[in-house]
């Protein structure tokens, strides 16, 4: 029995308050909204109980947020692409920010079991004024437990209409392309980490940001290979990979850190799910 689940997130603000409205139809929702950083920034934590994806399984994600309104959403654990049966997963996800929005989706990592057939994809549309801090970190397999990933695909589409357009498609026998230098040269963690604004970024801006977060990066765990660019003046984006998935998700918390204290002059105010 496959499951298409459905949570469309609507974040408005009001006197000062931003607050969420949110539908859903299967096994998808939020948790109590929290605000450790005031009424002006809505935290929520997306649940997914079955706690993964097999074989048929669609989870479609919607988030709008309103003028003025900043949400910060995360999750409680991993995004889980099982075995598959012969079908494949979906995960879909749509960011639409209206002018002067705020939206920081930081979900933890997706991780690409053995055998499965999954994609993973995310849309965002931002209006003049808006921003968008988001990060991707798949893991392939699970190699320090002796689950590798051998066998299966696994897709990812990341869009952005006429700003930003990637798509990926590995597949586990594919050993030129996960083994040689030229492609994941045997890393099995990779991670983007994206600014997005919908109005021009400041060159003067932009590029004391590459030069601050470029700092970082020369003092990040040696394990990760990361680098920082920004592709056109409307964004920022790091890109990284590891091993696995703890030293790259440490400095994507120290990135994320920084430009949100750069960009919006906020203090790097992390869940407090991530510490449980």
């Amino acid at each position: 029995m496959s499951w298409h689940a459905q949570l469309a997130l609507q974040y408005r603000q009001h006197a000062g308050k931003t607050s969420v409205h949110f539908s859903h139809d299967g096994p998808l929702r939020i948790l109590k909204s929290l605000y450790p950083e005031g009424p002006g920034i809505c935290h929520n934590v997306l649940v997914h109980p079955p706690g993964g994806l097999v074989g048929g399984d669609v989870l479609d994600i919607s988030v709008e947020v309103a003028a003025g309104a900043h949400a910060l959403v995360t999750t409680p654990g991993a995004t889980r692409f099982y075995k598959s049966n012969g079908q494949p997963a979906l995960q879909c996800t749509r960011l639409q920010l209206q002018a002067g929005a705020r939206l920081e989706w930081l979900p933890l990592e997706a991780i690409a079991y053995n055998a499965c057939d999954a994609a993973n994809e995310l849309q965002m549309e931002l209006a003049p004024g808006a921003e968008l801090l988001s990060w991707d970190i798949t893991a392939l397999g699970l190699p320090l437990a002796g689950q590798p990933f051998v066998q299966g695909v696994f897709s990812q589409h990341i869009a952005w209409p006429g700003h930003f357009l990637e798509r990926g498609r590995i597949r586990a026998d594919d050993g030129l392309l996960l083994n040689g230098q030229l492609g994941l040269a045997g890393q099995r963690c990779m991670g983007s980490l994206v600014y997005a604004s919908g109005s021009p970024i400041a060159r003067a801006q932009r590029e004391a940001l590459l030069e601050s977060t470029q700092l970082l990066l020369e003092a990040a765990p040696a394990e990760v290979m990361a680098g920082v660019t920004a592709p056109n003046e409307h964004m920022l984006v790091l890109r990284g990979l590891a091993p696995v998935v703890e030293p790259a998700m440490q400095l994507w918390k120290t990135v994320w850190g920084h430009w949100r204290s750069s960009l919006w002059g906020l203090p790097a105010q992390r869940p407090r799910i991530w510490s449980m």
